[in-house]
Formats: C-alpha cells, structure tokens, sequence
C-alpha cells in the first residue's frame, strides 16, 4: 500500500466540527470533520493532493475494487468556481479554492493544536474561517457496489485568525440602539387648586 497521508499548510476551514463530532441528520453516524479550502494560487498543495488521490487510487485497484476502477473514479475535490455535487453554486468563501471535505469517525477525536503546540479545547478558538495546517490521507473505498476516494481527517493545527464564515448570530450592537432613560412623568396637576390629581 502506498502513502496517502499529505500535509496541506495555511488552508482555510469551513463548516468545523472539530472537538465535538456532528452528523446533519440523526441517522447518519457524527464524525470529527471541516471542509478545507486550498486557494488554487498553492500549486504544490494541489500537487501533493493530486498524487495522494493517484496513490489512494491505485491501492483500491490493488484491494478494494479487486483490480477494476470506475471509469472516471470519483473524489472528494470539488471547484470551488464550479458548482456543489447538488448542483448549486458554492459561498464566496470558495471561490479561487479547492474545495473538499475530511472527517473522522466519531470514536477518533481529532488533536488539535495552536502554533505553539498547545492543545485546543476552547471551541471558540476553532471555526469556520480559521485558517490552518492540516494532515489528511486518502483512501479507495467500495460501498453498496460505489466505488471512489475518501478523505480522513487527521491532527490539525490552527495558523490564525481569520474572517468567521457564515451562520454567526448577529451582535446586539448590530440590531438594537441604546434606549434613553425617561424622566418620570409629573403627575398631572389641578388647573384651580395647585394640588396634584
């Protein structure tokens, strides 16, 4: 089998679901995963995908797939100048990028560091828009009688700050204005007495 296990340097993530695993809907399994947005201007992270997927593919003609690959093998790499597997277009955030997901299973939590090496468990240190270094691996697989490539989520490492990406609750700043106290009212007074009312 060869290596599949690829290191991506300063990409950008989207939809993280890094220290707590998440599935859309409660019947599919939860897994640590993000989707990762190499800009196309990194040519030699595209490189370093393109041989990882060729490799990946040859060990399923190897084992999985028993020697026969599809014709065109499907992988998880999308344009993000294109359109999404559902046929819509994808978020500004894509456009310019490589776009493509990587998860874990649910019982493999995945390490997450800073730049120091520190651990990161403070969920809002790690979100979509953070960008980061990022090991994945590739893999063939033969599911239900598909065959095509995965992507596996290993250690990633937080590089900086970046833009949040969608889905943030608006601030209260950004939807109310600061109210002015009121005087309390004068009780209302007898026009012939002078007496309040």
């Amino acid at each position: 089998m060869e290596n599949t296990n690829i290191v991506l340097e300063n990409v950008r993530l989207s939809y993280v679901h890094l220290l707590k695993p998440y599935g859309r809907d409660p019947q599919s399994p939860q897994k640590y995963q993000t989707t990762i947005l190499l800009p196309k201007t990194d040519t030699v992270g595209k490189q370093k995908l393109d041989a990882a997927i060729a490799a990946a593919t040859r060990n399923g003609l190897n084992g999985k797939w028993n020697g026969t690959a599809p014709a065109k093998v499907p992988t998880p790499i999308w344009d993000g100048d294109g359109l999404t597997q559902n046929g819509n277009q994808f978020g500004p955030e894509c456009k310019g990028c490589w776009v493509f997901t990587a998860s874990s299973a649910a019982d493999k939590p995945v390490d997450v560091v800073d730049a120091q090496m520190n651990r990161i468990i403070d969920a809002t240190q790690i979100y979509s828009g953070v960008y980061a270094n990022i090991s994945v691996n590739f893999f063939p697989y033969n599911y239900q009688g598909k065959k095509g490539i995965g992507c596996g989520l290993g250690p990633v490492q937080k590089v900086r700050d970046g833009e949040p990406l969608g889905g943030s609750a608006p601030s209260a700043k950004s939807v109310f204005h600061a109210i002015q106290p009121q005087a309390p009212a004068s009780p209302a007074v007898n026009p012939l007495t002078g007496q309040p009312m």
